[in-house]
């Protein structure tokens, strides 16, 4: 399922994938926040888990016990995320500081209890991925803000991708059980891309959105001329918590020695 978000995003918080109706499967909430200079939110849940990830501008996360934390992201392209992963039962406060900020929200179920963690640049393990292979069409970075190496109390896997200009990512094509939600940015912000969730064909533009369900392949590509940002995010089943991903068997072979791969004469 495609889910389109045109306009800019409105000031204040905007659900984007409900935890109910269509798209009660995904287990998740997701949704984005702009706040304006001064402005301040409060977060608070009884049962459920949440995550708020820096998508640009400079503010503040006041956790209360751990302290206030001034975050900064310049752009989603060239900067590695801040991230603020929070259990049920704490409240804190998200604020702007002199310019408009704007962070990604994802909530979900979570009985257990942890310790709040903010993930700073540094921790983001990032990697410029698949090169060497399939002749450098899928080349692209990734980047790994926390899964069950490093977060394994969380119900949630959270990380982002940039794909290169006119490259290839999620490739070759796989899936897995657990339900994921993909959510785009284009530089410059009129760039597109196209998608297959499982035998369905999507165009995908700035500030979309793509929900990707129990098997369902989901290869992406980026249009030549430009970069392709999204946030990916997975939810652990209860009792199927992520980990391999299951390549399709036709497309296996693509991983493979490169000079089995057709090239025109010249």
């Amino acid at each position: 399922m495609q889910l389109h978000h045109k306009p800019p995003f409105s000031r204040g918080y905007t659900s984007l994938v409900p935890r109910s109706g269509a798209t009660a499967d995904m287990l998740m909430d997701f949704g984005v926040l702009r706040l304006l200079p001064g402005e301040t939110y409060e977060s608070y849940s009884e049962t459920d888990e949440r995550l708020w990830l820096l998508a640009q501008g400079t503010g503040f996360l006041d956790t209360g016990k751990e302290g206030r934390f001034e975050v900064s992201r310049p752009n989603l392209f060239d900067y590695s995320p801040w991230c603020l992963s929070v259990p049920a039962k704490r409240q804190i406060h998200l604020s702007a500081k002199d310019e408009e900020v704007v962070f990604y929200s994802v909530a979900t179920e979570n009985p257990r209890r942890f310790e709040l963690q903010c993930y700073p640049p540094e921790a983001c393990r990032s990697e410029f991925r698949g090169a060497g292979t399939m002749r450098e069409t899928s080349t692209r970075i990734v980047r790994t803000i926390f899964d069950d190496t490093n977060r394994p109390e969380s119900n949630l896997v959270i990380g982002e991708v940039i794909g290169v200009p006119g490259k290839w990512s999620s490739y070759p094509p796989h899936h897995h059980p657990q339900p994921e939600i993909y959510h785009y940015r284009f530089l410059p912000a009129q760039g597109f891309g196209l998608t297959a969730i499982g035998d369905t064909p999507y165009i995908i533009q700035d500030r979309d959105t793509i929900l990707i369900r129990d098997g369902e392949d989901h290869p992406q590509v980026t249009a030549p001329g430009y970069a392709m940002w999204y946030l990916w995010v997975i939810r652990h089943l209860d009792d199927n918590r992520y980990g391999p991903q299951y390549v399709t068997e036709a497309h296996k072979w693509v991983s493979g020695p490169e000079d089995q791969i057709w090239q025109p004469k010249q």
